[in-house]
């Protein structure tokens, strides 16, 4: 009797499976038919949307962002509200589907970064082009009737903000707009945030985080900003690294000295930073401030995630144009699991044109610090201030008087800033598993999953407040150039990128 009960549970199984999969390989097929049919449309409102200025520095602007996408959102069932802050509004749109089910709540921006339009290679950055590539490669226009024929995936679409951060509201609206067109609704409740100064730092929307704590209360989040990996797989994103930053002054003379008269004699203090950078790291690239990489291990559970996204190592090397990486880690992705000390900028006391002979009185160095979930921005600070008193120096957080010069003549002014610490989200958490097991099923491979990411979120400290495990799904290519002259989105990633909205929308929570 048991064994028969098995058998009948077995072939049940079995004839579910099967059944299953055409109807699934259907979803899919027919929601690449949708896009693709829907696409001329879809392009046309993000050539739209990518056309109004959205630098959060000009306030009516960013009303005029927020009157393009509010419509929109309304039409397809949503609740909007423009929460207060203490400067530009949040963006907060709401549809509950079921009061007893999961949520998640999505984080997109709607700013961007300024531009310069002398270094685009088109009059307006917000004019949105039309571009392709020719046999040797350079990008020209095309007229955007193109449209209306056969699109090429390579297509590109430039303009401030095409990809960062706009793109994937445009995904987000499309997606929504064909499910609903196609009779269904999302599995969960969904909440959704639009940030008007991402860019700036999100000053507008981590002020609210007390206030509206209930608004964003959710059993999940979801961040959709940040490029896709080069493969342009799925890519799902668990954490990313933090920043901290410091400035250290190092003096000479009181005055600038002409290098004849006292060469020889009074000390130049570019050597002496150049001693202290140098008791920092070695020449290897690996930082010597003492207990720096403390508490950062990396398992074999671990190195397996990390081996498993899909770098070329030596493509990396040859795009950098180095021959050898620094010895941090055994690779790009493991490197990016420990926390980084970079010099960014360097100026002595002479900054007029032309080069002097003189004896510049000081040296100032500007350096980050890339945090990691195990690393915390303070601690990591008093760290390096530490460091720079065992070499000997009076570290001040103002500038020497007379008498500490002729007192000691190692001396440094240090202002430090804790910043912005990392986060990482478990792989295993429920959020996780559910995205990869939905993509998988959608494009019938694994996505790629990235353990930490190079780059910092402004909204860390909300991820930290509000105790929502959070991942990061960029979609856009990662070629885009954002912050950069010539931001671009590449149609392909657009086309991905409303398909995994939808996987994503259609993603049944336990």
């Amino acid at each position: 009797m048991l064994n028969i009960t098995i058998k009948k549970t077995l072939l049940y199984s079995l004839l579910t499976f099967f059944l299953l999969i055409p109807l699934i390989v259907w979803a899919d097929d027919s929601w690449d038919k949708s896009i693709i049919r829907e696409l001329p449309s879809v392009l046309e409102m993000h050539r739209k949307f990518v056309s109004i200025r959205n630098v959060a520095s000009v306030h009516e602007d960013m009303y005029r962002n927020v009157e393009f996408v509010k419509p929109k959102f309304e039409k397809l069932g949503f609740n909007v509200q423009l929460l207060k802050s203490s400067t530009l509004p949040v963006f907060f749109a709401e549809k509950i589907v079921d009061e007893e089910a999961r949520t998640i709540l999505f984080y997109l921006h709607l700013d961007g970064q300024a531009v310069n339009p002398a270094n685009w290679d088109q009059e307006n950055p917000f004019v949105p082009m039309l571009k392709k590539q020719d046999d040797k490669g350079s990008w020209i226009t095309i007229d955007w009737q193109d449209i209306n024929k056969k699109i090429d995936l390579d297509w590109r679409m430039f303009g401030r903000a095409s990809a960062d951060d706009k793109d994937p509201i445009t995904m987000m609206l499309s997606a929504l707009k064909l499910l609903q067109d196609a009779g269904t609704a999302p599995a969960y409740n969904v909440k959704i945030i639009l940030d008007l100064q991402e860019e700036a730092g999100s000053q507008d929307f981590l002020s609210t985080l007390e206030k509206y704590k209930k608004y964003y209360a959710a059993d999940y989040m979801i961040i959709m900003d940040g490029p896709a990996h080069s493969s342009n797989k799925p890519t799902i994103t668990f954490g990313c690294r933090g920043i901290a930053w410091f400035s250290m002054t190092v003096y000479g003379a009181k005055l600038p000295q002409h290098s004849g008269h006292y060469g020889n004699y009074a000390p130049n203090p570019v050597f002496a930073m150049s001693h202290l950078l140098a008791s920092m790291k070695n020449e290897q690239g690996r930082v010597t401030i003492e207990g720096y990489y403390d508490d950062i291990e990396i398992d074999r559970e671990i190195r397996t995630v990390l081996e498993n996204v899909p770098d070329n190592e030596i493509e990396i090397r040859r795009g950098l144009g180095i021959k050898k990486a620094d010895d941090v880690g055994n690779s790009y992705q493991e490197a990016l699991q420990y926390p980084s000390l970079n010099v960014r900028h360097i100026e002595t006391s002479w900054k007029g044109p032309g080069v002097k002979t003189i004896i510049p009185e000081s040296i100032s160095a500007h350096i980050d610090v890339r945090l990691v979930a195990e690393t915390d921005g303070a601690r990591q600070i008093e760290k390096i201030r530490r460091h720079i008193e065992e070499q000997g120096y009076l570290v001040l957080d103002r500038e020497p008087t007379d008498t500490e010069r002729l007192l000691r003549s190692k001396i440094v002014r240090f202002d430090g800033h804790s910043g912005i610490n990392a986060f990482r989200t478990d792989m295993n958490t429920p959020i996780g598993q559910h995205l990869i097991s939905q993509l998988t099923s959608a494009y019938g491979e694994r996505p790629v999953t990235i353990r930490t990411m190079g780059g910092t979120v402004p909204i860390v400290p909300a991820i930290n407040t509000l105790k929502i495990p959070a991942v990061i799904v960029p979609m856009v290519n990662i070629d885009n150039n954002q912050h950069n002259p010539n931001e671009n989105l590449r149609i392909g990633n657009l086309i991905q990128g409303i398909k995994m909205s939808m996987v994503i929308l259609s993603m049944q929570m336990d």
